[in-house]
């Protein structure tokens, strides 16, 4: 397969669809891991100096420029695969029988796409887009004053805030639970015996990630955490 062909074919945009998929799926394991730290409740002491480290070192800062690249391509062949989809459909089925054969969330992805994309907007200009302001503002990289947890704090006490970032989690637990299996599917990774344990491990991942991400808002909120 040429390089023209994986961003214009179908089957090479649904192969870099699930490649930058499971590059993010990596990614927000690193990305929950880190803010999971804040259950520690030790005062923001320890996700402080995690969140530091991870946006002061130089090796982190470069596997950022592939993480945009990844989010920017799987965004972008996201929404050529669905307008594809609509073109070869231009009609609806008089009888439509999608129901028996695929998961809601699976027909859905278009929509689910679109609210994870606002979410993650909202997340990069609150958290993102302010802490490297920051960060090349108070002292450039050697500055270690920026509170992120107070930061952090400070937004989800803001119930608004909670919501979007509920919603937010909850578009991306359906697009997870679908595009993780579908992934290896595209990739050609499917064997009786050891697909439904891709699935499973799918599925577990899915609830954890978000279950984590989930927690975080409704935490401060409540004031479990402090």
């Amino acid at each position: 397969m040429t390089w023209k062909n994986l961003f214009t074919s179908s089957i090479g945009k649904k192969l870099l669809m699930s490649l930058t998929g499971l590059f993010l799926v990596i990614f927000l394991i690193i990305h929950v891991g880190v803010n999971a730290c804040i259950f520690i409740n030790d005062g923001g002491v320890t996700f402080n100096t995690a969140a530091h480290f991870m946006s002061h070192n130089w090796v982190i800062r470069i596997f950022e420029i592939g993480l945009f690249t990844g989010l920017i391509l799987h965004i972008i062949q996201g929404l050529m695969i669905w307008k594809q989809n609509r073109a070869a459909r231009p009609v609806k089925y008089t009888i439509n029988a999608a129901a028996a054969n695929s998961k809601w969330y699976s027909r859905s992805m278009g929509l689910l796409g679109t609210l994870l994309l606002f979410f993650l907007i909202i997340h990069i200009s609150k958290f993102f887009v302010d802490t490297k302001i920051a960060m090349y503002t108070n002292g450039g990289a050697n500055d270690a004053t920026q509170n992120l947890f107070e930061e952090m704090k400070a937004e989800f006490q803001k119930w608004w805030v909670v919501v979007i970032y509920v919603i937010g989690v909850i578009s991306l637990f359906w697009h997870l639970l679908h595009g993780f299996q579908s992934a290896f599917q595209t990739l050609g990774i499917r064997h009786k015996k050891y697909t439904p344990i891709i699935e499973i491990f799918g599925i577990g991942y899915s609830i954890i990630v978000c279950v984590l991400f989930v927690l975080m808002p409704i935490s401060f909120y409540m004031g479990w955490i402090s």
